[in-house]
C-alpha cells in the first residue's frame, strides 16, 4: 500500500533476501506439498540469473519494508490458502501435481 499510495516511482524488489539453491527451494516445496514428488534437473535458460538474492535496500529505506516471515515458516502459510481458495478446503497432502522442477 505504501508503494501505491506513495510517490516513489520505480521498481521495487519484495523478494526475501535469503539466497538458497534451486535444489534447497524445490526441497522446501516437496516437503511442504509432497513428501513424494520427484524432483527433477533440467538445463537451466540462458536468462536464468546466478544470484538469487534479491537487493530489498529501497524497499527497506524508501518504504520502511521487509520480509518478515521466512520461506519455511510462508510456503505452508501460502499452500494452506491456495488449497482454501482453489480447492475449498484444507486437504493436506493433496495436490494437482507431484514433480517439482529445478532449472
Amino acid at each position: 500500500m505504501r508503494l501505491m499510495e506513495g510517490e516513489h516511482v520505480g521498481p521495487f524488489n519484495l523478494g526475501n533476501p535469503g539466497e538458497f539453491t534451486m535444489l534447497e527451494l524445490a526441497k522446501v516445496v516437496q516437503e511442504t506439498i509432497d513428501s513424494n514428488a520427484r524432483i527433477e534437473f533440467r538445463p537451466n535458460t540462458e536468462d536464468d540469473p546466478h544470484k538469487r538474492k534479491p537487493d530489498i535496500t529501497k524497499a527497506k529505506d524508501l518504504l520502511g519494508w521487509q520480509p518478515k516471515v521466512s520461506l519455511q515458516e510462508g510456503l505452508p502459510l501460502m499452500v494452506s490458502d491456495f488449497r482454501q481458495r482453489v480447492f475449498g478446503d484444507h486437504k493436506e497432502g493433496s495436490t494437482t501435481a507431484n514433480t517439482v522442477s529445478t532449472a
